[in-house]
């Protein structure tokens, strides 16, 4: 799980490095699925209930799920968030990050520093003996001290052989509920915050998720197992 981790997260970075206006989406994705295939494991998400790419790519007021495309182009001052995991060994990794395109507005900043602070407060959570919903408090005491919305109906997950696996991990929640952590658990910690309200739709396409009202929304994630030492993320190069 450790690899399937370091090549997603290599991906990531290659396509965050790549990320610029006038590139499209579907370009962004050729970069991540070169990188993956190139380490000898295999996209996770390609095929996946039938989605079409190797990246989710949602732009602006998508939340997650956007399908890359070559007439999604990228401008200045908006913002990506690309998701993207690995197969090696059986075994898969999964991360996400969303980027600036050039100059982006102060809010849009806020938004994207928030919502990676949120997924550090979500991880250091990880621990022997702490319940599940500490780390979704601990996710949404920080985005909403910020005054952004936390989604609800799209959550992080266990993972390991599969893509998605019990338990399901929100990124809300009391502190204590939940079942007790424990060691060897390796958990998908992924924030989804929006800028307005938590609202969110599914567009026609039957993937693309959108905040209901509009406002610009931000995705981070690392695959973290939770050891006797601390929780270790997988999703690093």
């Amino acid at each position: 799980m450790r690899e399937a981790g370091r090549i997603s997260a290599r991906a990531l970075r290659l396509v965050g490095e790549a990320v610029r206006p006038g590139i499209s989406t579907a370009e962004l994705d050729a970069i991540a699925e070169e990188a993956i295939r190139s380490e000898g494991a295999q996209p996770a998400f390609k095929g996946y209930h039938g989605f079409p790419a190797t990246l989710c790519t949602s732009l602006n007021s998508q939340v997650v799920h956007g399908i890359p495309s070559p007439k999604v182009v990228l401008g200045e001052g908006d913002v990506i968030s690309v998701d993207v995991g690995a197969i090696f060994g059986g075994y898969y990794g999964d991360n996400a990050a969303t980027f600036p395109v050039g100059a982006v507005s102060s809010r849009a900043k806020q938004l994207l520093e928030t919502t990676a602070e949120s997924l550090q407060a979500g991880i250091a959570q990880c621990l022997v003996g702490n319940h599940l919903l500490d780390i979704g408090a601990a996710v949404q005491a920080v985005a909403e001290a910020q005054g952004f919305g936390v989604v609800r109906e799209y959550v992080g997950h266990g993972i390991g052989r599969a893509m998605h696996e019990d338990p399901n991990v929100p990124n809300y929640g009391t502190p204590g509920g939940g079942p007790r952590l424990e060691a060897g658990m390796v958990l998908a910690i992924e924030p989804m915050i929006n800028a307005g309200g938590h609202a969110v739709e599914a567009l026609s396409d039957g993937w693309t998720v959108v905040t209901r009202d509009g406002s610009l929304s931000a995705h981070f994630e690392h695959t973290v197992a939770i050891t006797e030492d601390g929780p270790l993320i997988l999703t690093a190069e």
